[in-house]
């Protein structure tokens, strides 16, 4: 039977090296009197190495899931693991910390399985960066390095007491042109995070948000319509720019062939300077990216919600009434919003 209150659980990512395991004892000393936490380890080796550090603490529960990634061979060990631990620990918060070499994507589309997504109470996801790994091809060229901070709600700069003012400038740059953009991006020493970052809300509406929107008090967000299905919808004008954007429930499908059809139509809309969105494709995400050069697509390791944004011409805004209607036309039937 499912927990009447959900448990809070935050995901905990960072390559290797990155001092994960140290930010999770950090926020352990933090846990309040009386309150169950419980915490979920993956190594990628055999030996459990994290587990056993994490292991001297006290006042919380431990389980290990170790052989391989629990992203994807070993997801079904980490959904017994993690039934097990809720079912006997019956926590009020769970921190989950996958090996450094995971893809954690599909972490957390096993959170969002039927019988979890009801136990669970899926809140921020933190990646920890070592600034000064950003300009090192061997890790900003990695695959899962790039799909940590992808998935991220929250990105912090780790050992910044070893990066250089470049570096950590380097970051900042970095993080402020992410798509979609972070809800926090923080630093911190000796893995030292604020607990209270664990609990901010990664479902914030954040569309309409691109650095050159220059978005002001024109921002105006829209009544979603009553009928079922239908995102949140805001638009914003300013310094000759106009801006539109929606946003869609995780649950929310799209298909693919109709998104690449719609971007491809975007060459038709004369004020239109830039489109950029995320989408679910099934069990896949993919970041959909329009220029005056064309449009693109490529899988991304965003999770938390499909979303799009357009910027045009503020005297030639294009028809965001007929953008939106496009964007449904593209929903499976099975995928829209409960």
């Amino acid at each position: 039977m499912p927990r009447l209150k959900p448990v809070s659980t935050s995901v905990i990512t960072g390559f290797l090296g990155v001092g994960k395991t140290t930010a999770m004892l950090e926020l352990l000393k933090t846990r309040p009197a009386g309150e169950r936490w419980a915490v979920l380890v993956n190594e990628f080796g055999e030996v459990g190495i994290d587990g056993a550090v994490l292991q001297a603490g006290a006042g919380f529960a431990l389980r290990e899931v170790p052989g391989g990634c629990m992203c994807c061979s070993g997801r079904v060990q980490m959904r017994v693991a993690l039934t097990r631990l809720l079912r006997e620990v019956k926590p009020d918060r769970l921190l989950i910390e996958p090996t450094g070499l995971g893809h954690p994507a599909g972490i957390i589309d096993t959170l969002r399985d039927e019988w979890l997504a009801q136990a669970l109470d899926l809140r921020a996801t933190l990646c920890l960066v070592d600034p000064r790994q950003l300009s090192d091809p061997r890790y900003s060229d990695a695959p899962a390095y790039r799909d940590q901070i992808n998935l991220a709600d929250v990105l912090v700069a780790n050992k910044t007491d070893l990066a250089s003012p470049q570096q950590l400038q380097a970051f900042f740059a970095y993080a402020a042109q992410l798509y979609p953009p972070k809800v926090l991006v923080a630093e911190t020493q000796q893995g030292r995070l604020d607990p209270a970052w664990l609990d901010l809300d990664p479902s914030s509406d954040r569309v309409a948000a691109f650095p050159d929107a220059h978005r002001d008090h024109a921002d105006s967000e829209t009544v979603p319509p009553a009928q079922h299905g239908m995102p949140r919808r805001r638009e914003g004008a300013s310094l000759g720019t106009a801006s539109c954007g929606w946003l869609f429930p995780p649950q929310t499908v799209f298909r693919q062939e109709r998104l690449q059809a719609l971007f491809a139509g975007f060459d038709q809309l004369a004020g239109l300077r830039r489109a950029k969105g995320v989408f679910r494709i099934g069990r896949e995400w993919v970041l959909a990216n329009w220029t005056a050069d064309g449009a693109e697509f490529r899988p991304i390791a965003y999770r938390r919600d499909s979303r799009v944004e357009l910027l045009a011409a503020e005297d030639k805004a294009p028809d965001w009434d007929a953008v939106e209607a496009a964007l449904m036309a593209a929903v499976t039937s099975e995928g829209r919003a409960p």
